[in-house]
Protein backbone atom coordinates (compact mmCIF):
# COMPACT_ATOMS: atom_id res chain seq x y z
CA UNK A 1 0.00 0.00 0.00
CA UNK A 2 1.45 3.38 -1.03
CA UNK A 3 1.55 6.30 1.91
CA UNK A 4 -0.63 8.94 1.67
CA UNK A 5 0.98 12.76 -0.02
CA UNK A 6 0.99 13.85 3.34
CA UNK A 7 2.76 10.50 4.36
CA UNK A 8 5.25 10.83 1.67
CA UNK A 9 6.10 14.42 2.07
CA UNK A 10 6.86 14.10 6.23
CA UNK A 11 8.79 10.85 4.90
CA UNK A 12 10.68 13.10 1.91
CA UNK A 13 11.53 15.82 4.69
CA UNK A 14 13.29 13.33 6.98
CA UNK A 15 15.03 11.66 4.01
CA UNK A 16 16.27 14.42 2.50
CA UNK A 17 17.47 15.99 5.49
CA UNK A 18 17.79 13.80 8.56
CA UNK A 19 20.12 15.13 11.11
CA UNK A 20 21.26 11.84 10.87
CA UNK A 21 20.11 8.18 10.99
CA UNK A 22 18.11 8.71 14.04
CA UNK A 23 15.57 11.00 11.48
CA UNK A 24 15.18 8.49 8.64
CA UNK A 25 14.07 5.51 11.44
CA UNK A 26 11.62 7.57 13.37
CA UNK A 27 10.04 8.56 10.19
CA UNK A 28 9.77 4.65 9.94
CA UNK A 29 8.28 4.36 13.15
CA UNK A 30 5.66 7.08 13.20
CA UNK A 31 2.38 5.47 12.88
CA UNK A 32 1.99 5.77 9.00
CA UNK A 33 5.02 2.98 8.31
CA UNK A 34 6.70 2.93 4.60
CA UNK A 35 7.63 -0.50 4.43
CA UNK A 36 11.96 -0.35 5.70
CA UNK A 37 13.19 -2.49 2.61
CA UNK A 38 11.47 0.08 0.53
CA UNK A 39 13.38 2.86 2.40
CA UNK A 40 16.82 1.29 2.40
CA UNK A 41 16.00 1.23 -1.89
CA UNK A 42 15.47 4.79 -2.37
CA UNK A 43 17.57 6.77 0.55
CA UNK A 44 20.49 7.05 -0.61
CA UNK A 45 22.14 8.44 2.83
CA UNK A 46 22.94 4.90 4.12
CA UNK A 47 26.83 3.91 3.49
CA UNK A 48 29.07 1.57 5.15
CA UNK A 49 27.24 -0.76 7.94
CA UNK A 50 24.05 0.24 7.23
CA UNK A 51 24.29 0.09 3.58
CA UNK A 52 25.22 -3.39 4.12
CA UNK A 53 22.94 -4.30 6.49
CA UNK A 54 20.43 -3.25 4.16
CA UNK A 55 21.79 -5.20 1.62
CA UNK A 56 22.64 -8.43 3.20
CA UNK A 57 20.15 -8.49 6.23
CA UNK A 58 16.92 -6.96 5.31
CA UNK A 59 15.35 -9.14 8.00
CA UNK A 60 17.35 -7.07 10.17
CA UNK A 61 16.68 -3.96 8.92
CA UNK A 62 12.50 -4.83 9.58
CA UNK A 63 13.64 -5.21 13.17
CA UNK A 64 15.37 -2.23 13.24
CA UNK A 65 12.12 -0.67 12.09
CA UNK A 66 10.03 -2.14 15.00
CA UNK A 67 12.59 -1.17 17.44
CA UNK A 68 12.62 2.51 16.16
CA UNK A 69 8.00 2.07 16.68
CA UNK A 70 8.75 0.41 20.31
CA UNK A 71 11.14 3.65 20.89
CA UNK A 72 8.03 6.00 19.55
CA UNK A 73 5.66 4.79 21.49
CA UNK A 74 7.70 4.63 24.50
CA UNK A 75 8.60 7.78 24.52
CA UNK A 76 5.28 9.66 23.87
CA UNK A 77 4.65 7.76 27.55
CA UNK A 78 6.95 8.88 29.17
CA UNK A 79 6.66 12.59 28.06
CA UNK A 80 2.82 12.10 28.03
CA UNK A 81 2.25 14.53 30.64
CA UNK A 82 5.25 17.40 29.32
CA UNK A 83 5.69 20.09 27.62
CA UNK A 84 7.35 18.45 24.58
CA UNK A 85 5.45 15.33 24.40
CA UNK A 86 7.58 13.08 21.76
CA UNK A 87 5.60 14.57 18.72
CA UNK A 88 7.06 12.86 15.65
CA UNK A 89 5.19 15.42 13.42
CA UNK A 90 8.27 16.08 10.99
CA UNK A 91 8.34 19.18 11.05
CA UNK A 92 9.14 19.75 14.52
CA UNK A 93 10.71 16.64 15.32
CA UNK A 94 13.84 17.50 12.61
CA UNK A 95 14.44 20.38 15.09
CA UNK A 96 14.59 18.76 18.07
CA UNK A 97 17.18 16.48 16.39
CA UNK A 98 19.16 19.45 15.29
CA UNK A 99 20.05 20.59 18.75
CA UNK A 100 21.60 19.05 21.39
CA UNK A 101 19.11 19.19 24.56
CA UNK A 102 18.16 16.79 27.17
CA UNK A 103 14.94 15.51 25.06
CA UNK A 104 16.97 14.66 22.20
CA UNK A 105 19.71 12.57 24.09
CA UNK A 106 16.35 10.54 25.25
CA UNK A 107 15.48 10.44 21.68
CA UNK A 108 18.66 8.77 20.77
CA UNK A 109 18.76 6.29 24.10
CA UNK A 110 15.06 5.34 23.77
CA UNK A 111 15.77 4.55 19.99
CA UNK A 112 18.84 2.31 20.05
CA UNK A 113 17.52 0.60 23.37
CA UNK A 114 14.06 -0.33 21.47
CA UNK A 115 16.41 -1.46 18.12
CA UNK A 116 18.11 -4.03 20.83
CA UNK A 117 15.31 -4.80 22.28
CA UNK A 118 13.03 -5.61 19.58
CA UNK A 119 16.22 -7.78 17.66
CA UNK A 120 16.96 -9.59 20.98
CA UNK A 121 13.04 -10.24 21.11
CA UNK A 122 13.23 -11.62 17.29
CA UNK A 123 15.94 -14.04 18.28
CA UNK A 124 13.99 -15.52 20.90
CA UNK A 125 10.69 -16.18 18.87
CA UNK A 126 12.88 -17.56 15.91
CA UNK A 127 12.19 -15.27 13.54
CA UNK A 128 15.76 -14.40 12.37
CA UNK A 129 17.91 -17.02 11.10
CA UNK A 130 21.11 -15.19 12.18
CA UNK A 131 20.82 -15.80 15.73
CA UNK A 132 18.56 -18.04 18.22
CA UNK A 133 18.21 -18.65 21.98
CA UNK A 134 21.19 -17.15 24.18
CA UNK A 135 24.09 -19.67 24.31
CA UNK A 136 24.60 -20.79 27.84
CA UNK A 137 27.58 -23.27 27.86
CA UNK A 138 30.11 -20.81 29.03
CA UNK A 139 27.86 -18.75 31.94
CA UNK A 140 28.50 -19.07 35.79
CA UNK A 141 25.71 -21.07 37.44
CA UNK A 142 22.27 -19.00 37.86
CA UNK A 143 21.72 -18.28 42.01
CA UNK A 144 20.83 -20.92 44.10
CA UNK A 145 18.82 -18.68 45.97
CA UNK A 146 17.16 -17.14 43.12
CA UNK A 147 13.22 -17.79 43.16
CA UNK A 148 11.02 -18.79 45.95
CA UNK A 149 11.97 -22.06 47.87
CA UNK A 150 15.31 -22.43 45.63
CA UNK A 151 17.45 -23.06 48.77
CA UNK A 152 19.44 -26.54 47.92
CA UNK A 153 17.43 -26.94 45.07
CA UNK A 154 19.32 -28.53 41.56
CA UNK A 155 19.55 -26.05 38.58
CA UNK A 156 20.30 -26.15 35.40
CA UNK A 157 20.65 -23.44 32.37
CA UNK A 158 17.74 -24.21 30.21
CA UNK A 159 14.72 -22.58 28.18
CA UNK A 160 15.45 -20.07 25.75
CA UNK A 161 17.28 -17.27 27.10
CA UNK A 162 17.75 -13.89 25.23
CA UNK A 163 20.63 -13.82 23.17
CA UNK A 164 20.83 -9.81 24.19
CA UNK A 165 24.20 -9.36 23.24
CA UNK A 166 23.39 -10.07 19.25
CA UNK A 167 20.75 -7.14 19.74
CA UNK A 168 23.48 -5.22 21.22
CA UNK A 169 25.66 -5.75 18.57
CA UNK A 170 23.66 -5.09 15.96
CA UNK A 171 21.69 -1.73 17.01
CA UNK A 172 25.20 -1.04 17.70
CA UNK A 173 26.19 -1.56 14.19
CA UNK A 174 23.56 0.49 12.72
CA UNK A 175 22.68 3.10 14.98
CA UNK A 176 26.44 4.22 15.34
CA UNK A 177 27.46 3.74 11.92
CA UNK A 178 26.73 7.48 11.00
CA UNK A 179 28.52 9.25 13.79
CA UNK A 180 31.82 6.83 14.05
CA UNK A 181 33.44 9.13 11.36
CA UNK A 182 33.50 11.98 13.51
CA UNK A 183 35.02 10.67 16.18
CA UNK A 184 36.66 14.57 17.05
CA UNK A 185 32.63 16.37 16.96
CA UNK A 186 31.57 16.94 20.32
CA UNK A 187 28.07 16.24 18.99
CA UNK A 188 29.11 12.54 17.72
CA UNK A 189 30.55 11.90 21.11
CA UNK A 190 27.40 12.71 22.69
CA UNK A 191 25.19 11.09 20.22
CA UNK A 192 27.32 7.77 20.51
CA UNK A 193 27.29 7.52 24.56
CA UNK A 194 23.67 8.52 24.90
CA UNK A 195 23.29 5.61 21.93
CA UNK A 196 25.25 3.77 24.32
CA UNK A 197 23.28 4.62 27.45
CA UNK A 198 19.80 3.16 25.73
CA UNK A 199 21.55 -0.23 24.90
CA UNK A 200 22.87 -0.57 28.41
CA UNK A 201 19.39 0.01 29.65
CA UNK A 202 18.20 -3.12 28.06
CA UNK A 203 21.63 -4.92 28.49
CA UNK A 204 22.56 -4.26 31.96
CA UNK A 205 19.69 -5.24 33.65
CA UNK A 206 18.62 -8.78 32.59
CA UNK A 207 16.52 -11.20 35.36
CA UNK A 208 16.65 -14.51 35.84
CA UNK A 209 14.03 -16.73 35.72
CA UNK A 210 13.40 -20.10 36.97
CA UNK A 211 10.47 -23.22 35.99
CA UNK A 212 10.29 -25.71 38.91
CA UNK A 213 10.54 -29.10 38.01
CA UNK A 214 9.47 -32.43 40.28
CA UNK A 215 6.33 -34.64 41.02
CA UNK A 216 3.45 -32.52 42.74
CA UNK A 217 5.38 -29.45 42.31
CA UNK A 218 8.51 -30.84 44.52
CA UNK A 219 10.66 -28.20 42.57
CA UNK A 220 13.64 -30.82 42.64
CA UNK A 221 15.09 -29.26 39.57
CA UNK A 222 14.52 -25.61 38.03
CA UNK A 223 15.38 -24.81 34.85
CA UNK A 224 17.05 -21.35 34.25
CA UNK A 225 17.08 -19.04 31.54
CA UNK A 226 17.86 -15.07 31.38
CA UNK A 227 15.64 -12.61 30.27
CA UNK A 228 15.70 -8.93 29.24
CA UNK A 229 13.50 -6.36 31.25
CA UNK A 230 10.33 -5.65 29.77
CA UNK A 231 10.52 -1.93 27.94
CA UNK A 232 8.20 -0.35 30.21
CA UNK A 233 11.20 -0.57 32.57
CA UNK A 234 13.88 0.43 30.05
CA UNK A 235 11.39 3.93 29.40
CA UNK A 236 10.97 4.31 33.38
CA UNK A 237 15.23 3.85 33.53
CA UNK A 238 16.27 6.25 30.87
CA UNK A 239 13.43 8.82 32.09
CA UNK A 240 15.32 8.82 35.56
CA UNK A 241 18.22 9.36 33.43
CA UNK A 242 16.63 12.34 31.51
CA UNK A 243 15.92 14.49 34.71
CA UNK A 244 19.53 13.63 36.35
CA UNK A 245 21.30 14.33 32.41
CA UNK A 246 24.31 16.01 32.53
CA UNK A 247 25.21 19.01 30.48
CA UNK A 248 28.68 18.46 29.11
CA UNK A 249 31.61 20.84 27.40
CA UNK A 250 34.42 19.35 24.60
CA UNK A 251 37.60 18.72 25.89
CA UNK A 252 40.55 21.18 24.05
CA UNK A 253 41.65 17.88 22.70
CA UNK A 254 37.82 17.81 20.93
CA UNK A 255 38.06 13.84 22.15
CA UNK A 256 36.71 14.07 25.68
CA UNK A 257 33.30 15.45 27.62
CA UNK A 258 33.72 17.19 30.51
CA UNK A 259 30.82 17.93 33.09
CA UNK A 260 29.76 21.76 33.09
CA UNK A 261 29.82 23.25 36.68
CA UNK A 262 32.17 22.65 39.54
CA UNK A 263 32.93 19.69 42.25
CA UNK A 264 30.21 17.62 39.73
CA UNK A 265 31.14 13.73 38.92
CA UNK A 266 32.19 12.99 35.48
CA UNK A 267 28.87 10.92 33.51
CA UNK A 268 28.82 7.13 33.48
CA UNK A 269 28.24 5.16 30.29
CA UNK A 270 24.56 4.48 31.75
CA UNK A 271 23.91 8.21 32.16
CA UNK A 272 22.18 10.58 29.21
CA UNK A 273 24.16 14.03 28.16
CA UNK A 274 24.03 17.36 26.01
CA UNK A 275 25.48 20.68 25.59
CA UNK A 276 22.78 23.04 24.96
CA UNK A 277 19.40 24.05 27.47
CA UNK A 278 16.19 23.08 26.48
CA UNK A 279 13.54 25.91 25.07
CA UNK A 280 10.90 26.34 27.14
CA UNK A 281 8.19 24.65 24.68
CA UNK A 282 5.45 27.36 25.91
CA UNK A 283 4.67 28.53 22.96
CA UNK A 284 4.89 27.12 19.14
CA UNK A 285 8.23 27.50 17.37
CA UNK A 286 9.21 26.40 14.35
CA UNK A 287 12.86 27.08 14.67
CA UNK A 288 13.36 25.28 18.58
CA UNK A 289 10.84 22.56 17.31
CA UNK A 290 8.06 23.40 19.83
CA UNK A 291 4.50 22.59 18.85
CA UNK A 292 3.54 24.76 22.32
CA UNK A 293 0.90 23.78 24.82
CA UNK A 294 -2.24 25.68 23.99
CA UNK A 295 -5.05 23.51 23.70
CA UNK A 296 -3.44 20.55 25.44
CA UNK A 297 -4.97 18.77 28.44
CA UNK A 298 -3.51 19.36 31.73
CA UNK A 299 -4.72 18.23 35.42
CA UNK A 300 -6.22 21.35 37.25
CA UNK A 301 -5.02 19.73 40.21
CA UNK A 302 -1.86 18.47 40.12
CA UNK A 303 1.63 20.06 41.38
CA UNK A 304 3.73 17.72 38.46
CA UNK A 305 4.43 17.96 35.11
CA UNK A 306 0.79 17.27 34.17
CA UNK A 307 -0.83 20.03 36.64
CA UNK A 308 -1.94 23.42 34.67
CA UNK A 309 0.40 25.76 36.11
CA UNK A 310 3.45 23.75 34.78
CA UNK A 311 1.56 22.60 31.44
CA UNK A 312 0.10 26.05 30.63
CA UNK A 313 2.93 27.80 31.50
CA UNK A 314 1.36 30.14 33.43
CA UNK A 315 -1.28 31.19 31.12
CA UNK A 316 -4.48 29.72 32.93
CA UNK A 317 -6.85 26.83 31.82
CA UNK A 318 -10.50 26.53 30.67
CA UNK A 319 -12.60 24.05 31.66
CA UNK A 320 -14.70 22.06 28.95
CA UNK A 321 -17.15 19.60 28.55
CA UNK A 322 -17.08 16.43 26.11
CA UNK A 323 -19.10 14.03 25.13
CA UNK A 324 -17.22 10.70 24.50
CA UNK A 325 -18.92 7.16 23.34
CA UNK A 326 -16.96 3.87 24.97
CA UNK A 327 -17.89 0.29 24.69
CA UNK A 328 -20.12 -0.80 27.77
CA UNK A 329 -22.50 -3.31 28.85
CA UNK A 330 -20.10 -6.29 27.17
CA UNK A 331 -21.55 -9.79 26.94
CA UNK A 332 -20.04 -12.95 25.54
CA UNK A 333 -21.93 -14.92 23.38
CA UNK A 334 -21.20 -18.78 22.65
CA UNK A 335 -19.39 -19.25 20.37
CA UNK A 336 -16.92 -16.58 20.75
CA UNK A 337 -18.23 -13.16 20.25
CA UNK A 338 -17.57 -10.35 22.59
CA UNK A 339 -20.69 -8.07 21.43
CA UNK A 340 -20.84 -4.43 23.65
CA UNK A 341 -23.67 -1.94 23.74
CA UNK A 342 -22.09 2.10 23.18
CA UNK A 343 -22.76 4.48 25.64
CA UNK A 344 -22.16 7.94 26.39
CA UNK A 345 -20.33 9.45 28.84
CA UNK A 346 -19.93 13.09 29.69
CA UNK A 347 -16.25 13.88 30.65
CA UNK A 348 -14.58 17.02 31.88
CA UNK A 349 -11.73 18.57 30.76
CA UNK A 350 -8.84 20.89 31.61
CA UNK A 351 -6.99 22.80 28.51
CA UNK A 352 -4.39 25.13 28.63
CA UNK A 353 -5.25 28.86 27.48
Amino acid sequence: MLPSSRTQLGLFFILLCPANIIGLWWAVGSPLVMDPNSICRKTKRLAGKQAELCQLEPEIVQEVAKGTKLGVRECQYQFRFRRWNCTSHSKYFGKILQQDIRETAFVYAITAAGVSHAITQACSMGELLQCGCELTRSRAPPSPTAGPGAEGTAWEWGGCGDDVQFGYEKSQQFMDAKNKKGKNDIRALIDLHNNEAGRLAVRSYMRTECKCHGLSGSCTLRTCWRKMPHFREVGDRLLERFNGAFKVMGGNDGKTLIPVGDNIKPPDKQDLIYSADSPDFCSANRKTGSLGTRGRVCNSTAMDTSGCDLLCCGRGHRDETVVLEENCLCRFHWCCVVQCRKCSVRQELSLCI
